[in-house]
């Protein structure tokens, strides 16, 4: 920049000033007169104090500086980027200017336009706010969520939300122009001074509402402008009052957002549903304008028909299925398998998959629809007579517990009760879970069909020979054998027997030959007091198996000749005892519900092979139910 660009402009004197008439007024003046004329100059001059606001005018600029003079015996230079905001500055404008120094070294007055706005700005900003003044300010930039606004010569800032009414998207638009506002808050610890222009237009837009809204009917129709769209519905302008339309009231078929129906800022017509004077409140509907398509739902079709459709919701009760665009119907879940154990509708649909269906029943006037889908499938119900005779023996699967039995599936469909009762011929079950696991497979004989309340009586112990039969000749009355004590049921005992049958004894017949009480765990040999096989009892004694005489100790299976004269008599006299030693060196560790050789033992006993011999049996070892006693 050239010297003569920066050269500063004074105001012009007058043409006919008489210059050396001033100086031969100075040739005659005395000390006196000089004394009494400068302090008229200086009385003159305007008496001003440093850190004050005074108004002063422009005599001078260039493109850096600016002289103003205030009436003070020196003018004061300020920077012209001060007057940024007042591009239009000529000489001759009045402008204010902070007094910070009098004189500097050089004698020159420092003064500062732009403290002198600030210092003023606050005593305008506060006034504005009271009096809900309209100011100017001049959009200085942009910033994370609005604007910077000068007003007054300090920042101030203008949320994105309250430049206008309706969303705006771009701001940059508004940077480098002066536009109107409103002081809605103060800061006064902080500073910060947040304004509006959309208060503007409020006011502004509030009397065209009530004229507006003073127009309305319900069921009008309107043409408006979509405004914005949220998840739960859209906002339209109808041209200065927004009206909401619900995401329900776009259409009448499913919506997951209502972008899929319209878009932002376009032209929709649509119907006025309700609104409220008071709260400026106006509910519109879009999908009112088309007809309800339940209404053109062909008349053909009945319940009964099959139709095809498209999950749209899946829920823990069941499924809706769309048929035709805006008609839907309800598929309970229970209307999805014959199986009688109710699953989630997860297991069996997907959100969107295409299905067929059977239309159960269909309500025009309520516009509701049952769906149906295993009515598709065969009933397996239909001839449950024929595939499940009584008698017949199957494979299921354990599919749930009770405290009285266990639900066994035989296929899809159809399930059968096995009660606690009839899951083995020996084994105390106290609980099904016990006995077996959900997921196990089980072999069943059905014992009982009840065609017309779909329900199958099964039984486990059933598919397996009656031991109970075998044992009737085989723990007569009378009879010894070796037992183990394996616990205590109330005042009496129970005593594992050979094949897994338990037997129990009474305190009082645990009394051994020298006087002591039998412990548990003891083997001791028992003789059968009473044997009931309905009951399933056999009632045992220890001490009668010395107290009766010889007879007693010929039928106790001891060492010695008597019992060595017994091995040689059975082996000669019929074989018997030798069948139930064989059955008993085979069954180590089976149940009895598990012995299928006690059938053979059962066929040579009808088959005469002799009388039941009394002898001493093969030790057992401990089945499986003796250790559940034990635990329990």
């Amino acid at each position: 920049m050239s010297a003569e660009q920066n050269k500063i402009v004074f105001a012009e004197p007058p043409a006919d000033f008489d210059w050396a008439g001033l100086e031969d007024d100075k040739k005659g003046i005395t000390p006196g007169e000089r004394e009494k004329m400068e302090k008229a100059y200086e009385d003159s001059l305007t008496s001003i104090a440093e850190k004050e606001v005074l108004m002063g005018s422009v005599v001078g600029m260039n493109k850096k500086e600016v002289v103003i003079n205030i009436g003070y015996k020196s003018e004061g230079v300020v920077p012209l980027s001060e007057f940024r905001y007042k591009p239009d500055l000529k000489i001759g404008d009045q402008v204010e200017v902070y007094i910070e120094k009098q004189e500097d070294r050089g004698g020159q007055m420092i003064i500062s336009h732009k403290t002198a706005r600030v210092h003023n700005a606050w005593g305008k900003v506060n006034h504005a706010l009271e009096t809900n003044e309209i100011i100017t300010g001049f959009v200085k930039c942009r910033t994370k969520g609005g604007l910077i606004v000068d007003v007054f010569g300090i920042e101030a800032f203008l949320p994105g939300s309250q430049i206008d009414v309706k969303p705006i998207r771009d701001y940059d638009q508004f940077v480098g122009k002066n536009m109107e506002f409103k002081v809605v808050k103060i800061n006064q610890e902080f500073k910060n001074v947040v304004v509006s222009h959309k208060a503007l237009i409020e006011a502004e837009l509030e009397a065209q509402k009530k004229q507006i809204i003073s127009g309305l009917e319900k069921g009008q129709v309107l043409e408006g402008t979509v405004k914005n769209i949220t998840s739960y519905g859209v906002f339209v302008d109808l041209g200065g009052v927004d009206g909401l339309i619900h995401i329900t009231d776009l259409s009448w078929g499913r919506v997951s957002h209502p972008e899929e129906i319209v878009q932002l800022d376009s032209k929709i017509n649509v119907v006025i549903l309700d609104f409220d004077d008071e709260k400026r409140r106006i509910a519109l509907g879009l999908k009112q304008l088309s007809p309800h398509p339940w209404d053109a739902l062909s008349a053909d079709m009945n319940a009964g028909d099959k139709v095809k459709g498209k999950v749209m919701v899946i829920t823990d009760y069941g499924a809706f299925v769309e048929i035709t665009a805006g008609v839907e119907g309800l598929l309970h879940v229970s209307e999805m398998s014959w199986s009688q154990h109710l699953r989630s509708p997860k297991d069996f649909l997907k959100e969107g998959q295409e299905i067929e269906v059977q239309i159960l029943n269909i309500d025009r006037e309520e516009r509701k629809m049952s769906l149906g889908m295993k009515q598709l499938a065969a009933d397996p119900w239909a001839d449950i007579e024929f595939k499940y005779p009584v008698n017949s023996r199957h494979s299921a699967k354990v599919r749930n517990f009770t405290h009285f039995g266990i639900f066994a599936e035989l296929e899809e469909g159809v399930d059968g009760l096995i009660h606690i009762s009839d899951l083995s011929w020996t084994k105390r079950i106290k609980h099904p879970s016990d006995f077996c696991k959900i997921g196990d497979d089980i072999e069943v004989q059905v014992l009982e069909v009840d065609k017309d309340n779909r329900r199958l009586s099964l039984g486990h112990k059933q598919v397996e020979e009656n031991p109970w039969d075998v044992f009737a000749d085989t723990f007569t009355v009378g009879s010894v054998h070796e037992g183990t004590l394996v616990g205590r049921n109330g005042s009496s005992f129970m005593v594992a027997l050979p094949y897994g049958v338990e037997g129990t004894v009474a305190l009082k017949h645990l009394k051994k030959a020298d006087g002591s009480k039998a412990n548990l765990e003891e083997k001791l040999p028992f003789k059968v007091l009473e044997f009931n096989a309905e009951a399933r009892r056999i009632v045992l004694s220890h001490t009668r198996t010395f107290e009766e005489g010889d007879d007693a100790a010929e039928t106790t299976p001891a060492s010695g000749p008597k019992r060595a004269s017994r091995k040689a008599e059975g082996a000669d006299g019929g074989g018997q005892s030798a069948s139930i030693k064989s059955v008993n060196d085979k069954v180590e560790k089976s149940t009895l519900g598990d012995l299928s050789v006690l059938g053979d033992l059962k066929n040579k006993m009808e088959a005469g092979e002799g009388a039941p011999a009394v002898k001493k049996v093969k030790k057992a070892k401990k089945t499986v139910d003796e250790t559940d006693e034990e635990e329990a």
